[in-house]
C-alpha cells in the first residue's frame, strides 16, 4: 500500500557546497563558522527566496534547495555565486562554492526530499568548479534562450553510483578541467587486488602493478598513466568508465594477484572505456622466481592489443632476490613522505642493496634518499650529499635503461650544478621512457631556477597530465612556478591545495602571500613551516638549490624575508 505522506512531483534541485570546508575549519572553527552563517543568512537565503524556492536541507557546509522550475534554480545559483565570489573575507578565508543543479521526478516526505532528482544533483555538484555550476542537459534545455549567461558543453559524463551517464554543461567554462584523450592508445593501470589473504603480500602486490606501470610506459606510442594517480583507487569498488574519464585515458586495465606456495598467478582484464567493452581476460601462472617474465608476459600481451606487436624496449636491469625486491618496493613511497617515513626507507634499501648489490633500482632509490636527507629533512650535508652522487652513478652504470634511475641522476647533478651532465641525464630519462612523469616535473624545477619559466610552467603542465593525482611536490613545483611567473593569485591557490598544503612548499605559501601583502597570514604560515623544518634558513637554501638565474633567487628570497622565515 502506496504511503499517503509520500508525494511524486517534477522539481528542480540545487545542491551547493562549500570547497575545502574541512581545511577552513581546521585553519580556524569560529571564523569558518561565522562566514558559513553570514554567507546563509547574507547570500543564499534572500536569493532562494527571491527565486521561489525553499532550503529542505542542510548537512555541515551543504545546503539542498529546492524550486518549481529550472529556469528559478539557475538564477538562483547565478546570485548566489556571483555574491559568494566577489565577498573579499580577510586571511584569504573565502568561502567558495560548487552548485550542481538537475531536473527530475521527486518524493516528498514531509519538509524533505528524496529521490533520482535529488541525487544527480548533488552529483553534478562535485563536478563544478570553484564558485562555478554544473547543470544537467534537462535544466539546460529549460533555460536556453532564457537567461544572458552561456554555459558551456561538456558532454556525457559518467557519475558515481550513476549508472548511465549525464551530459553536463558548466557556468563558467570549466572546459579546462576535463582531461582530453591523447592522440595515440592511453591507459591506465589500476592497483592489483591482493588475493594471497596475507597482509604482508600487499606490498609485493603494489610492487607487481607500479613495475607493469614502468614497463608500459616505456612503450614508443604508449600515454601512461603514472602510479601516484592511479592508487587514489586502491580497494575501492570502481566503475572503469569513471576511472577513464577522470584519467583522460581510453583503455584501462585491472586485476588480481596472489603468491601462494611459491607460484605468483595473476588474472587481468583490460577494459576499453570508450567502446564500453573488453579487449581480453587472461590468467598468467608462474614461479616466484619468474615473476619478473610474468610482468613481461602480461606487457607484451597489453601492448599487442593497443598497438600491435613491437620491437620491445631494451629490457631494465632485474633483481635476482625476492626480498631484496619486495624491501625495495616498500621503500618506493616511504622516502617522500617525511623526514620520518625517509629515514625508515634508507634502512630497507640499505638492506635490499646488502642482499643484491648490483640492484640498480634500489641503488637509485638510496641515492634519491640520500639527497632528500640533506637538502629537504634536515640530515647533516656531510656524507649525505657525496652518498647520493656516488649512489646515483653506480644505479646508472648498473643499468643505462632505467628511465627512473637516470632522473634521480639528473635531479642530483643539478644540485650538483653539474649542468651539462643533469640535462644529458634527465633527455636519456625521456628517450627511454616519455611517460616518466616525474622527470617532467623535475625539469620544471630545473627551467623555473634557470629563470626559464614559461619552459618550466609547460614541464610541470605535462606531468600533471600523466599523473593528474600527483605526489605533493609536483604541486610544490607547480606553485613555485606560479610564483617565479608573478601569477602569485595562481600560486595561492595550488599551494593551499589539501595534497601540498601541509608539506614543504608550505614556505613558498608563506612567500607567496606576503607578496599579496597579506602580511598575517604570511608570519603565521611561515611560522607553521618552520615548526615542521626548523632547520631552514634563507641563505641555506640560496645555497643548495640548483639556481642559475640570480634574479629568481632574489625573488624567491625577497618573499621569504618578507613572511618572516630565518636569514640564517
Amino acid at each position: 500500500m502506496t504511503d499517503p505522506s509520500l508525494q511524486r512531483r517534477l522539481a528542480a534541485i540545487v545542491v551547493a557546497d562549500v570547497v575545502g570546508y574541512s581545511r577552513l575549519m581546521e585553519a580556524d572553527e569560529v571564523a569558518t563558522v561565522e562566514n558559513l552563517r553570514v554567507l546563509r543568512s547574507g547570500v543564499i537565503e534572500p536569493a532562494v527566496t527571491f527565486h521561489n524556492g525553499r532550503i529542505f536541507k542542510i548537512v555541515g557546509d551543504g545546503f539542498l534547495i529546492e524550486f518549481a522550475s529550472a529556469l528559478d534554480a539557475v538564477k538562483a545559483a547565478l546570485e548566489i555565486q556571483r555574491a559568494t565570489t566577489a565577498t573579499e573575507t580577510p586571511g584569504d578565508r573565502r568561502l567558495l562554492l560548487r552548485v550542481g543543479v538537475n531536473v527530475g521526478d521527486v518524493i516528498g516526505d514531509g519538509s524533505d526530499i528524496l529521490g533520482d532528482g535529488v541525487n544527480v544533483a548533488a552529483r553534478l555538484q562535485t563536478q563544478a568548479a570553484s564558485g562555478g555550476i554544473c547543470i544537467s542537459a534537462g535544466v539546460h534545455g529549460e533555460i536556453v534562450g532564457k537567461i544572458n549567461e552561456r554555459f558551456f558543453d561538456a558532454g556525457e559524463r559518467y557519475l558515481k553510483n550513476l549508472t548511465r551517464p549525464v551530459h553536463v554543461w558548466h557556468w563558467p567554462d570549466a572546459l579546462q578541467s576535463i582531461l582530453q584523450l591523447p592522440e595515440g592508445p592511453s591507459i591506465a593501470v589500476l592497483p592489483f587486488t591482493n588475493m594471497s589473504g596475507d597482509e604482508a603480500d600487499t606490498h609485493f602486490v603494489d610492487g607487481l602493478t607500479e613495475d607493469l606501470i614502468t614497463d608500459l610506459s616505456r612503450t614508443a606510442g604508449l600515454f601512461v598513466i603514472a602510479r601516484n594517480s592511479v592508487y587514489v583507487y586502491k580497494g575501492k569498488a570502481v566503475d572503469v568508465r569513471l576511472v577513464a574519464q577522470e584519467l583522460g585515458v581510453r583503455y584501462v586495465l585491472e586485476g588480481s594477484a596472489r603468491r601462494a606456495m611459491g607460484r605468483v598467478r595473476i588474472n587481468a582484464q583490460l577494459f576499453d572505456a570508450l567502446c564500453g567493452k573488453h579487449l581480453w581476460a587472461d590468467r598468467f601462472d608462474r614461479t616466484v622466481e619468474d615473476v619478473f617474465e610474468l610482468q613481461d608476459e602480461v606487457n607484451a600481451k597489453i601492448v599487442e592489443a593497443l598497438v600491435g606487436r613491437l620491437t620491445a624496449p631494451a629490457q631494465r636491469n632485474r633483481p635476482k632476490n625476492v626480498e631484496a625486491y619486495d624491501l625495495c618496493v616498500r621503500a618506493r613511497l616511504l622516502t617522500e613522505e617525511s623526514p620520518q617515513t625517509e629515514r625508515e626507507a634508507h634502512m630497507l634499501l640499505q638492506r635490499a642493496v646488502q642482499l643484491e648489490p648490483s640492484y640498480a633500482e634500489a641503488l637509485g632509490l638510496l641515492a634519491y634518499n640520500r639527497w632528500l636527507a640533506w637538502t629537504h629533512f634536515g640530515e647533516p650535508e656531510d656524507p649525505n650529499r657525496a652518498m647520493a652522487v656516488t649512489f646515483a652513478q653506480e644505479a646508472v652504470d648498473l643499468d643505462p635503461n632505467d628511465a627512473g634511475c637516470r632522473y634521480i641522476l639528473g635531479t642530483i647533478m643539478a644540485y650538483e650544478r653539474r649542468w651539462e651532465e643533469s640535462e644529458g641525464a634527465f633527455t636519456k630519462a625521456l628517450e627511454l621512457d616519455p611517460n616518466h612523469a616525474d622527470t617532467w616535473a623535475a625539469m620544471s624545477d630545473m627551467s623555473v631556477l634557470d629563470g626559464k619559466v614559461a619552459a618550466g610552467l609547460a614541464q610541470i603542465e605535462k606531468a600533471l597530465r600523466l599523473n593528474p593525482y600527483p605526489a605533493c611536490w609536483y604541486l610544490c613545483h607547480l606553485g613555485q612556478a606560479q610564483y617565479a611567473a608573478q601569477d602569485y593569485q595562481a600560486a595561492k591557490v595550488t599551494l593551499r591545495r589539501e595534497e601540498t598544503y601541509r608539506t614543504n612548499s608550505r614556505k613558498f605559501l608563506a612567500a607567496t602571500l606576503a607578496q599579496l601583502g597579506d602580511d598575517e597570514e604570511a608570519h603565521r604560515e611561515a611560522e607553521l613551516f618552520l615548526i615542521a623544518h626548523p632547520h631552514f634558513t634563507i641563505d641555506h637554501w640560496l645555497n643548495s638549490q640548483p639556481l642559475r638565474d640570480t634574479d629568481v633567487g632574489d625573488h624567491f628570497a625577497d618573499g621569504f624575508r618578507k613572511a618572516g622565515l630565518p636569514e640564517r
